[in-house]
């Protein structure tokens, strides 16, 4: 059977109920393509040993740094390297964002609050 597409706007429009609760869109060898609505602030947290790839697909974010801020539109495209301390939070309302990571990345890295999803959904088809 030939692959099948998923849009990942719309499957995050009607699939994805909450903010903060990633999805996983696909496998691509031992990383994970998830995809998550945004909410106002997350928490401060570092991946030690994992990089994180963040694609705003709808709407703007903003992902602060103890250093700065860097804000993302729509198609905009940013790569927090591995221990790097950072935050994200939404600047329009549930913004839809891409994010690709190791398969076994916690979404809250090194710190465990009560945004952390240890248990990821799929979206389907």
């Amino acid at each position: 059977m030939a692959p099948q597409k998923l849009n990942l706007v719309s499957a995050a429009a009607h699939q994805i109920k909450g903010v903060w609760q990633p999805h996983i869109a696909g496998d691509v060898n031992d990383a994970q393509v998830k995809i998550a609505r945004f909410g106002d602030v997350f928490d401060w947290h570092a991946h030690d040993a994992e990089d994180e790839a963040f694609l705003v697909l709808k709407g703007r974010i903003a992902i602060d740094f103890r250093d700065g801020t860097v804000e993302l539109d729509e198609g905009d495209f940013l790569v927090v390297p591995r221990g790097t301390e950072h935050r994200p939070r939404s600047l329009t309302h549930e913004p839809i964002v891409m994010m690709v990571e190791p398969a076994t990345t916690l979404n809250t890295g090194n710190a465990v609050t009560n945004k952390t999803v240890t248990k990821l959904n799929r979206l389907h088809f």
